[in-house]
């Protein structure tokens, strides 16, 4: 997203430019890097992918490999340049390239984020908390780790996230900062010799391609509940594999490293000496097969951590960076057509913009759709981009041109120095001027104070589910619903004797459930009894006289009249069902096949309901053969409700057309249309993201559910 050629200390964008130049001394550089607008060309395509991506994923599921496509970019120009200066100077002056690097990156990055700051403190006050550690983390260019380790990468949705889009910057900055140091060590050995290195920086990023691939986990991800080997325990935290797979700089390193190799062998001064320089016609038709390769990824290859990551993280990131080379080859050859073609000023305008354009587009999709998850709808994406490019002109103009060649610097100088500065401004021009300065200031002010002191909130979603999760019980691990857990995650039985009876008055008896009791002992007399306790769950061990635990056998599983089990959509409505006489178990990130699992276990136990409510289809596809299951497993349930999925997912109508058959070919089975009952809920019914539910949604959903039973 960063590199850019105007860094070249030999680029021109007013002219042609000389493939072949000397230094002082009459020395040859064939390092020398010349403006290429075809490059900007090829980074306007990317930044325009990655837009239509973050805007709405079902336009171009793939457009976020443009972000890989800018690696390899900033890679290969990045390499080039301090190959060309070790050539000019006989050195690399570290001080000099990221001094360069931070003017060209960070003023606008914190106009960014302060003006972000500002709206949030005065639109959006409770996200300032969580608004803190993003720029934070944006400041220190550490925007990816950051993410990884709080669990806030791409896969969560739920949060109004407006820095996320941060990590790729912080991936290139921390390239930046590292990579010189590298190419010092390099570029002792002489660049013609250089050329030999690019071979082991090749291996390398095949290296971590093995290694993506052997550590991905590429099953559907759901919550460390369901798929617990889809994350990594560090120091007690749940980490997403595919998060980090994704975010990381080391994971993500290869796009850099092949960009990198590529220009140790490919130096546009040097292929214009040799024989390659008519071969143009042989990298034009390379570019095309590399544009192909790339569309047809980026209409493909999906980034959906719940259906499994696949061929993304099993060499696709690999195969994108290697069809970038094939672009990037004839991009800068001097007389391949693709160049050309990609020096259309519609492309230059944006690939010179590329940074801004990237920089602010998702904190304005982010203001307009409120959450991360929501997809633009056509309109709303036109009006993001125009917002877009107008903020984006006027940083480049006012900000990023005047910093990144030194006029703001100057002027500061010159006013040290007392040196009047003129300008075309009236005195009224120039006290509005400062007028809005203050104002500027002052906002700043109380919106970064605002911000430090802000206390840290969740969304409103998960309040609301945190707050209902309390309505709910796990069947499996507490039979009779009554807080205290009886087996343990592995269906082991709890035996009374591990835990300590609450204080009670001697010899009273505290009922456990339906199915059992805890009996306390009366300085060693006899146990009392309550009269309806089966002989089963009487107990002939000994009891110690003066010991608070009472051994017992294990509790009978408790039958349950009216069950309800979904995932986080009947979560929402928990207290509602409740109501409803329903025992609820309902759990976030529960798929189909988890709540086959949780049907048959309860069917081993022979504790099926006599009504089963299923919501479930809303974290990834169903599938027949699952669907088939489950019918078999609730063919003794005298009344099952299926309950359909309103949720903006390129599965959900699949999903639901099975839950139709099923309920047809099934004459257990009834069928409550969510999906088409939903847009008529009365009053202020779903949340932000479309489809979790508001009181007013969690009221008509259960009398949906009680009507639907009834009927």
């Amino acid at each position: 997203m960063t590199a850019t050629v105007d860094d070249a200390a030999s680029s021109s964008a007013d002219g042609p430019t000389r493939l072949i130049s000397h230094d002082g001394r009459g020395n040859q550089q064939i390092s020398q890097l010349p403006y290429l607008p075809g490059l900007d060309g090829l980074r306007a395509i990317a930044v325009v992918a990655v837009m239509v991506y973050h805007a709405n994923s079902t336009w171009l599921g793939g457009g976020y490999l443009g972000v890989e496509v800018f690696f390899v970019i900033s890679g290969y120009l990045i390499t080039l340049l301090l190959i060309a200066e070790h050539e000019r100077t006989g050195t690399v002056d570290l001080k000099t390239f990221w001094i360069r690097r931070f003017r060209r990156l960070l003023p606008a990055l914190f106009v960014m984020m302060l003006l972000l700051t500002v709206w949030v403190a005065l639109f959006k006050a409770d996200s300032l908390g969580k608004l803190r550690g993003d720029v934070i983390a944006g400041t220190a260019y550490v925007s990816n780790w950051y993410q990884i380790w709080t669990g806030a990468g791409y896969s969560a949705g739920s949060d109004f996230a407006p820095l996320r889009h941060l990590w790729s910057l912080a991936v290139e900055e921390q390239f930046y900062v590292i990579w010189p140091l590298v190419m010092l060590a390099f570029v002792r050995v002489g660049s013609r010799r250089i050329a030999g290195i690019a071979r082991w920086l090749f291996l390398a990023a095949v290296a971590i391609t093995i290694m993506v691939a052997f550590l991905n986990y590429s099953g559907p991800q759901q919550s460390p509940e369901f798929t617990p080997d889809a994350y990594w325990t560090i120091f007690g935290r749940k980490i997403s594999i595919p998060d980090a797979l994704y975010l990381s700089t080391l994971s993500r390193a290869g796009g850099l490293l092949l960009g990198s190799a590529f220009a140790m062998i490919w130096r546009p001064a040097a292929v214009m000496r040799g024989p390659l320089r008519h071969k143009s016609g042989f990298f034009d038709a390379l570019a095309i097969v590399g544009f192909v390769v790339l569309g047809l990824m980026s209409w493909f290859v999906l980034f959906e951590p719940d259906q499994g990551v696949g061929f993304l993280f099993q060499g696709g990131l690999f195969v994108t960076g290697l069809a970038t080379l094939a672009i990037i080859a004839a991009v800068t050859h001097q007389n391949a057509f693709t160049g050309r073609l990609l020096s259309l000023p519609v492309l230059l305008w944006i690939g010179t913009r590329s940074y801004g354009l990237y920089l602010y587009h998702w904190p304005i999709y982010q203001i307009i759709r409120n959450i991360a998850a929501n997809k633009l709808a056509l309109h709303e994406f036109v009006l993001a981009m125009v917002v877009t490019c107008i903020i984006t002109e006027l940083s480049y103009r006012y900000i990023e041109t005047p910093i990144r060649k030194g006029k703001l610097g100057e002027m500061w100088k010159r006013r040290r120095a007392g040196v009047p500065i003129q300008s075309s401004l009236t005195d009224g021009q120039r006290k509005g001027a400062y007028a809005a300065a203050s104002v500027a200031v002052l906002l700043s002010v109380f919106a970064v104070g605002s911000m430090a002191t802000a206390e840290l909130k969740q969304n409103d979603l998960q309040v609301s589910l945190d707050e209902q999760r309390e309505n709910t019980c796990d069947v499996l691990v507490d039979v009779d619903c009554d807080g205290v857990d009886d087996f343990d995650a592995d269906g082991n039985p709890i035996e009374a004797s591990e835990v300590e009876p609450d204080a009670g008055e001697i010899g009273e008896f505290e009922p456990n459930g339906e199915a059992g009791g805890v009996v306390i002992v009366d300085d060693g007399d006899d146990p009392l009894i309550p009269e309806d306790a089966s002989d089963s769950t009487a107990t002939n061990d000994a009891v110690v006289p003066g010991s608070t635990a009472v051994p017992t056998t294990a509790p009978i599983p408790v039958p349950i009249s009216k069950l309800a089990m979904g995932d986080s959509v009947m979560l929402g409505a928990a207290a509602q069902l409740s109501e409803l006489g329903f025992t609820v178990d309902a759990v976030e990130s529960r798929a189909w096949v988890n709540g086959l699992d949780f049907v048959m276990t309860l069917g081993e136990q022979d504790r099926l309901p006599e009504m089963l409510v299923i919501h479930l289809g809303t974290n990834g596809p169903i599938g027949q053969s699952n669907m088939d299951q489950m019918m078999t497993a609730v063919s003794t349930v005298p009344t099952v409700l299926l309950v359909t999925n309103d949720v903006d997912r390129d599965y959900t109508a699949g999903n639901n057309q099975l839950i139709y058959s099923a309920a047809a070919a099934n004459s257990n089975v009834e069928l409550l249309d969510w999906q088409g009952l939903a847009p008529s809920c009365p009053g202020d019914c779903l949340e932000a993201d479309g489809f979790h539910l508001k009181p007013d949604g969690q009221i008509f959903y259960a009398r949906l559910v009680e009507g639907a039973l009834a009927a």
